[in-house]
């Protein structure tokens, strides 16, 4: 149930590389899955069972600890058609849901449109990571992406008043003429108008942040904490966007992906331990997602980019266990003698959190109706 009064909150977490769903959780009941892994795979004395066939990555102890309290959401075997093993190419599919051609506007991006169409809150959609992610970007959609919160700004290196000087010629040069600019101009001086707005708000939400949740020094557990920060500052954001990479593990997967699970269910469990804390994470919902899973069969070190992948929806209004089906394990059911099945397309597990969550209608933002799951009371 969503807190009454507060409007639906949605973190999308990206797993960049390809997360090895199988060693995420790990069917240790399986020969299949020995057979197709004497290097990589996990012992099945180690597994975290959550049932007679399936358990989570020893690693993944805090995922497994929100699961077992009712607040995680697995969805099993995720994909779509002739899924595509390019990082570049596959990523882009997952961020515009055009799986065809080459979109123009991010799932994430049409969504925030929806949700705010007049463009009056700079902050309804908040990215922390390096770049822009292609999710979050379309015209005419702004969006306010960084990469640490501590130090988001303008010039934050120069001396005080040699920054208010700065800042001062920089507003004169994204204030429109009074004639009026042309359109490429109007959307340029918005864009630069936009993100002093931004400056101004999100500068708020470290000084008034307190708790008593210590994050870890890594990537992802910063990302989260500085979407707590931003959260707990109630600046009216309604989607936040993180990432969190280093999941290709061609090579030297056992200790890589490790310490990967360790840092993001670690950060996942900080997580909503603030928010609770703050007594503000029961209108907070989390899709953790990455591009494509990995082939079943180890390459003697690591495994190598394929296809039905998993991900995780995570939330105190999230009704918890396993969603769609696990692919299919047999050698004769593997897809093109070496991948996994999908069982669900990842279009519909957008829609689920876009509609059931955040109460939008999912068709024209993912580009067709799919088949939903129900993770949501």
């Amino acid at each position: 149930m969503k807190r009454k009064g507060k409007e639906p909150v949605l973190v999308v977490t990206q797993l960049s590389g390809g997360n090895d769903f199988m060693n995420t959780l790990v069917p240790y009941a399986s020969g299949h899955y020995y057979d197709a892994r004497p290097t990589v795979s996990i012992d099945a004395g180690e597994v975290l069972p959550i049932n007679d066939a399936l358990g989570f990555h020893p690693n993944a102890a805090p995922l497994k600890e929100l699961y077992d309290l009712g607040k995680v959401a697995v969805v099993q075997g995720i994909g779509y058609p002739n899924s595509n093993r390019s990082h570049f190419r596959a990523m882009d599919i997952w961020h515009t849901c055009e799986p065809d051609k080459v979109g123009t506007e991010g799932w994430v991006a049409r969504a925030v449109r929806e949700l705010d169409p007049h463009g009056e809150n700079v902050l309804a959609c908040v990215s922390f990571g390096k770049g822009l992610p292609r999710a979050v970007a379309a015209p005419g959609v702004p969006v306010t992406s960084l990469g640490d919160l501590e130090r988001y700004g303008v010039m934050t290196d120069v001396a005080e008043e040699e920054r208010g000087e700065a800042l001062d010629v920089f507003k004169r040069m994204y204030t429109p003429a009074s004639t009026g600019p042309e359109p490429a101009m109007e959307r340029l001086s918005q864009t630069g108008l936009d993100v002093l707005r931004g400056i101004d708000l999100l500068k708020t939400a470290p000084e008034t942040y307190r708790s008593n949740v210590e994050y870890a020094a890594n990537p992802i557990a910063k990302g989260l904490r500085d979407v707590a920060r931003v959260h707990l500052a109630d600046l009216g954001t309604r989607i936040f966007y993180t990432q969190h990479g280093g999941y290709d593990t061609h090579a030297n997967e056992l200790p890589t992906h490790q310490r990967l699970l360790g840092e993001l269910s670690g950060a996942i469990m900080d997580f909503y331990q603030d928010l609770e804390e703050h007594g503000a994470g029961d209108n907070v919902a989390m899709l953790v997602f990455t591009e494509f899973g990995r082939r079943i069969r180890d390459n003697g070190s690591g495994t190598d980019h394929g296809s039905g992948g998993g991900a995780f929806i995570i939330g105190p209004g999230v009704k918890g266990g396993l969603y769609a089906e696990y692919p299919p394990l047999a050698p004769s059911r593997w897809l093109n003698g070496e991948d996994l099945r999908h069982s669900i397309d990842f279009r519909g597990v957008y829609s689920t959190m876009l509609e059931q969550w955040m109460g939008l209608d999912p068709v024209p933002i993912v580009g067709g109706a799919f088949e939903q799951i129900r993770p949501f009371s």
